[in-house]
């Protein structure tokens, strides 16, 4: 009778030494999971702790450019108004010229 529990000891005991074994490789698999966990969050904190003040620091430059290009608008603006001016004021006065002019004398013969 003493055999066989001490058979049964020895059973149970080595069933209990495989369990822990699987649960220490699994506990290892966990713990290099978590290592890779913590170094992908300390590498994506290095990379992006900065991109708010980075961020910001593009509107205010968006800002600026759309505040220089509107103003570039308004002399675009200011400037085709006065080439039409001048447009205009080439073609009347070539016009005014044209009608202005005396009409051209004839050349006197040359005969004396």
């Amino acid at each position: 009778m003493i055999v066989i529990v001490v058979t049964i000891n020895i059973l149970i005991a080595l069933f209990n030494f495989y369990l822990a074994w699987q649960i220490w490789k699994i506990r290892r698999s966990i713990a290099g999971a978590t290592k890779a966990i913590v170094v992908a969050e300390r590498n994506t904190y290095n990379v992006l702790h900065s991109a708010p003040d980075t961020i910001i620091l593009g509107q205010k430059g968006s800002k600026t450019l759309r505040e220089k290009y509107r103003n570039l608008e308004f002399q675009l603006e200011k400037l085709g108004r006065l080439l039409g001016i001048l447009n205009f004021s080439q073609q009347f006065w070539r016009k005014r010229t044209r009608r202005s002019r005396p009409l051209k004398q004839m050349k006197k013969p040359l005969a004396k």
